[in-house]
């Protein structure tokens, strides 16, 4: 016979230990939204995360290692940086369908500051591009402690367009080498590209041209027919383009190709920072903390209206700073959530963070067994999915709108 023993009818110490234990799980739930949502999770709700979580997680292979280029890594870092930072938002994060990974502006963010204190992919350059995550995800952790988030509504709407749109045009400009076959330096200010590239314009290289080109159309056609089309058209577009190279043999003619990828999973590895590189970088963190904060919040805040929950900005903020800090030792460089992923998550049907969890399954066993599939892909593919998945962020209806205005 089970005896219920009333609150009142504890002595002292009872009552403080009882208090202390409903304080401790205050404290886990709110660290740990995955609380809030696991206890309740049934077979049917796994059945809608499973395809969303698989889809999400084939878009991002060949979009990370899309973006570890601009970021100027070797295209295994953005593999690196699918993994351990998606799993520890599922945990941690309370939107339930938001896909942290890298992303095209915070990449080009890592490039534009990193240039100039380091010859891109060079040891050194990785590792200050791991320890900028380390910092960046200590800068949000900490703002998240401080319950700074109300710091996104000080962020104007033509600020954050502007700024969105610039970098878009920046990173588009910056795959055109990949795409026309030619080498000229990566460069954050337009004119000097343009300068560069009508240097070398002679040197294009047709069969690489011809083939991003017809990448970008193959993408832009399936992206008309996506809701017809469930398999990714990002993945349509690599297998296209792996299989053209390997049977017409264009590597050996000068199409430029990725190459052999490292296999395995990341080891760990503790950020090695000193004084001279925390100076150097800290301006670089706190702008990708910002602004990796916006990103993410906004497209969470989008997708929370449609669903019957709410998203916690602090929360949010300390999920994407822990997500950086541990993927950081297992040699992640900055992310943050995914405009264009979450946006397929949500529309495939994830309803919780379990298919981030699958997507993050499916990029391990890329990396133990996966990678060799991908020697042939050409980067002029890469350059292709990169340049239309930005043309997206170029805002110009509200430039239009305010001139009139």
């Amino acid at each position: 016979m089970r005896v219920r023993v009333p609150l009142w009818a504890l002595d002292e110490l009872q009552k403080r230990l009882v208090f202390f234990c409903l304080i401790l799980l205050f404290v886990i739930k709110k660290i740990l939204p995955i609380l809030d949502w696991l206890p309740s999770y049934s077979k049917s709700d796994f059945f809608k995360d499973l395809p969303a979580g698989i889809t999400v997680g084939i878009m991002l292979i060949p979009q990370g290692m899309a973006y570890a280029l601009i970021a100027g890594l070797p295209m295994v870092y953005g593999l690196y940086a699918s993994l351990v930072p998606q799993v520890i938002y599922a945990l941690t994060g309370t939107s339930r369908q938001l896909a942290v990974g890298p992303v095209a502006m915070d990449s080009l963010l890592v490039a534009a500051g990193l240039t100039s204190i380091a010859v891109v992919g060079s040891d050194r350059y990785i590792e200050l591009a791991i320890a900028l995550a380390l910092m960046m995800g200590s800068i949000q952790l900490l703002l998240g402690m401080m319950r700074a988030g109300f710091l996104v509504n000080f962020l104007s709407k033509p600020i954050v367009s502007g700024f969105t749109s610039a970098a878009a045009l920046i990173i588009g400009a910056n795959q055109i080498t990949n795409l026309l076959g030619i080498e000229i330096p990566q460069n954050n200010q337009l004119h000097k590209l343009i300068y560069s590239l009508s240097d070398a314009f002679e040197a294009i290289h047709i069969p690489t041209l011809l083939l991003g080109i017809g990448s970008i159309a193959l993408l832009m056609v399936l992206s008309k027919y996506k809701g017809k089309i469930q398999v990714p058209a990002t993945l349509v577009v690599v297998v296209v383009g792996i299989v053209v190279v390997k049977l017409l043999g264009l590597n050996e003619g000068g199409v430029a190709i990725v190459g052999l990828i490292p296999e395995g999973l990341p080891s760990f590895l503790s950020p090695s920072i000193n004084s001279a590189d925390f100076t150097q970088l800290l301006p670089i963190a706190v702008t990708l903390a910002l602004i990796a904060f916006m990103e993410a919040y906004s497209i969470a805040k989008t997708i929370e209206e449609r669903h019957d929950y709410k998203i916690d900005a602090d929360q949010e903020l300390r999920a994407l700073g822990l997500a950086n800090i541990f993927g950081a030792l297992f040699k992640s460089y900055p992310t943050t959530g995914g405009f264009s992923r979450t946006a397929v998550n949500e529309k495939v049907g994830a309803v919780t963070p379990m298919a981030s969890l699958i997507s993050a399954a499916l990029i391990a066993m890329t990396l133990l067994f996966l990678t060799p599939l991908f020697y042939h892909l050409p980067k002029a593919v890469l350059a292709a999915i990169v340049i239309v998945a930005v043309s997206g962020l170029v805002d110009i209806k509200l430039p239009i709108l305010l001139w009139k205005n």
